[in-house]
């Protein structure tokens, strides 16, 4: 894959260039997807062949595979957090949010690596669902926590790398505000959406990619340019470490009040 970039070398009028950029099989984001489909065909087949569950309180089969009830989380079943991912409510419901995940995921898998994107869908859907578990009742499921963990790591990423993007900055940027201002402010005040479970989600990779994501800078002797990250693993840790604190300690405060 090759990008349009400015040289970050100082010169009066910078020119454009071609630079490779990062290109890899996204493993990470099939994987996930695929994960998420055969957790929904377990949900499905659980119904089809064994009807409702009635040995626990008549709850369905989404609450026993992991969904977000506040009264379990705060009986101690903390993987509640993180479980909800996992699991959707209808066919539209998963089509929808593995189709974001494929259309965000697929790239930003290539330019923060495997290990690192991984972990930024994760954190993603921790904080989503510690906002959930803060702010909402009931309970939830679904990917959007994760998804929009990518979606504020998109924008922060851009931005971290705006002067070697050029002009493309400015388009993309605006294509992830817009995105995230609809489903924020438009789907998510409709009936049923936990727009908490998405602002968590964005808070958690806002935060973490600011100081984990890839901070570019092009190498080599022109026409062979590329880009290297000059990211450390541990100011990486650090990032992650600091969602893990910041969200913990306010699902460890839900808990407890």
């Amino acid at each position: 894959m090759n990008y349009d970039v400015h040289s970050a070398a100082p010169e009066p009028a910078p020119q454009p260039v071609r630079v490779a950029l990062p290109q890899a099989v996204p493993y990470v984001t099939y994987s996930i997807i695929g994960v998420t489909v055969v957790f929904y065909v377990l949900q499905v087949a659980s119904v089809v062949f064994f009807g409702y569950p009635t040995t626990f309180s008549n709850i369905d089969w989404l609450s026993l595979y992991g969904a977000r009830i506040n009264e379990f989380i705060r009986a101690g079943q903390v993987w509640r957090l993180l479980t909800p991912v996992l699991l959707h409510g209808s066919v539209t419901h998963i089509f929808f949010n593995m189709y974001a995940l494929l259309s965000f995921g697929t790239a930003l898998e290539q330019f923060f690596g495997r290990g690192r994107f991984f972990t930024l869908y994760l954190l993603g859907a921790f904080a989503g669902n510690v906002m959930s578990f803060l702010f909402t009742d009931g309970y939830s499921v679904g990917a959007s926590t994760a998804v929009f963990g990518l979606i504020g790591a998109e924008a922060v990423f851009l931005y971290r790398n705006r002067r070697l993007l050029a002009g493309h900055f400015r388009s993309a940027i605006g294509n992830v505000l817009f995105i995230i201002a609809v489903n924020l402010f438009l789907v998510g005040s409709l009936p049923g959406i936990d727009n908490w479970g998405h602002i968590g989600g964005l808070l958690g990779g806002l935060m973490f990619t600011w100081f984990a994501c890839p901070l570019w800078e092009i190498e080599g002797i022109a026409p062979m340019l590329y880009v290297a990250d000059r990211r450390s693993v541990g100011e990486v840790m650090s990032g992650a470490a600091l969602v893990l604190a910041v969200f913990g300690a306010l699902a460890v405060w839900g808990m407890v009040r």
